[in-house]
């Protein structure tokens, strides 16, 4: 775990903005929290109340169409302050979410019938559409929030999880 204050300490999904559910939406949930929890830098970079320095607890939801990231103090050191809310139009990233649905589901296709060749190709253009919603994310928070790239690779997961209709 990174031992500096600017990291997320706690994240969820808001339940109410899950549309979908199966046991490999909620695999996937798991694993990109538990992964994400272990190391990631997530650093607001506005002037947060009483110059909180971190770490932070994140609710992740959808308004509208677009993405809130409810945040809030450490419930060890402030009950339930919320310090900001970050709100980000997922315009630029629908289409790399729309592609990434898309390979995904040729992924666990492939996985039934293909051969390893063909499963590791789509596997190869799956995590390919990955890393470029990271980047897109990475950019389109840079101003708000200072984070590093796996951060960003966890968080477009928990986003694309929103995303599933």
């Amino acid at each position: 775990m990174t031992g500096s204050n600017y990291r997320i300490c706690h994240i969820e999904l808001d339940e109410k903005s899950i549309i979908r559910r199966n046991a490999d939406i909620d695999h996937e949930r798991r694993v990109a929290i538990f992964d994400l929890l272990e190391d990631n830098i997530y650093q607001p970079l506005e002037n947060l109340p009483n110059d909180y320095a971190g770490p932070f607890r994140v609710i992740l939801r959808m308004e509208e169409s677009r993405l809130a990231m409810d945040i809030y103090a450490d419930h060890d050191r402030v009950m339930d302050d919320k310090l900001s809310i970050i709100i980000l139009p997922l315009t630029l990233l629908r289409k790399t979410i729309k592609e990434y649905f898309q390979i995904c589901d040729s992924y666990f296709a492939a996985i039934k019938s293909a051969s390893p060749r063909q499963i590791e190709t789509i596997d190869m253009a799956r995590r390919g559409l990955h890393d470029e919603g990271s980047e897109i994310l990475l950019e389109r928070l840079g101003e708000k929030v200072k984070m590093d790239f796996p951060t960003a690779r966890r968080l477009f997961t928990l986003i694309c999880v929103l995303q599933i209709r």
